[in-house]
């Protein structure tokens, strides 16, 4: 008779971990401007995406409860048409028809900082707090030598 298989036990090879943050590789949004930096995130997300311009028009639209014309999605994504930089209203309607959070990288880019799934943010908070209390029982024991002299 075969051994029984454990269905609750999760199989040890079969681990992944997490993806790292979703970003655009540099040579695909490198640009001289911000404005044509956007443009080519922009270009790129629409390219990539397994939906067309119109259907993400479409979607935009239905996000937004107005109107947005697959040729406005054209210029957002053309750098030479400097006169059609896309909005933040409709940068974040693009971001939810596309599901491309590289979009979002993109601008936390421009601060230095990155974008993470909300899940992960206890975690930093813990690695934070503690680097802080590694800084602070440092800081003690100097402190505590200094007053009290070597042991």
């Amino acid at each position: 008779m075969a051994p029984r298989r454990d269905s609750n036990t999760m199989d040890l090879l079969s681990w992944q971990p997490p993806a790292a943050p979703a970003a655009f590789a540099p040579e695909v949004v490198r640009a001289a401007t911000l404005r044509a930096t956007l443009a080519k995130g922009v270009g790129a997300a629409l390219k990539e995406s397994d939906k067309g311009r119109e259907v993400i028009a479409l979607e935009m639209g239905d996000y937004l409860g107005e109107v947005v014309p697959k040729s406005m999605l054209d210029a957002y994504a053309s750098e030479s048409r400097e006169e059609h930089v896309i909005s933040l209203v409709r940068f974040i309607a693009l971001i939810h028809a596309t599901r491309d959070y590289r979009l979002l990288q993109l601008l936390a880019d421009q601060f230095g900082l990155a974008v993470i799934e909300a899940r992960y943010v206890p975690a930093i908070e813990q690695a934070v707090l503690d680097d802080k209390i590694a800084e602070l029982t440092q800081r003690r024991n100097v402190a505590n030598k200094k007053w009290r002299g070597p042991a």
